[in-house]
């Protein structure tokens, strides 16, 4: 799933003045968009890890890639071109355990 922040989105101004960066939260926000996307419930889910690595500017294109390895698990991956910029985990306790 790929993705952009656009320059003029609400949360640039305050992170950071004269040098925005793409917050961490919205990368987060389109993993679980991922995951609901690909059959993950819209519900509670918990990131039990997450590693951000390099930042994300405005305007740049980035990518959203899942691995299940169980039902209700997803390892993510959100890389720019071959860059990781954060990686991690998302959990259905509902799913039951792994």
């Amino acid at each position: 799933m790929q993705f952009e922040i656009a320059h003029d989105h609400p949360s640039l101004p305050g992170h950071f003045p004269g040098n925005p960066v793409v917050p961490g939260v919205l990368l987060l926000e389109r993993v679980l968009d991922a995951v609901e996307a690909a059959g993950g419930r819209a519900g509670a889910l918990r990131l039990p890890q997450v590693k951000f690595l390099q930042p994300l500017l405005p305007g740049q294109c980035a990518e959203v890639s899942l691995e299940t390895p169980a039902p209700g698990r997803w390892r993510f991956r959100v890389t720019r071109d071959a860059t990781l910029l954060a990686s991690g985990e998302v959990v259905d306790d509902a799913a039951g355990p792994a």
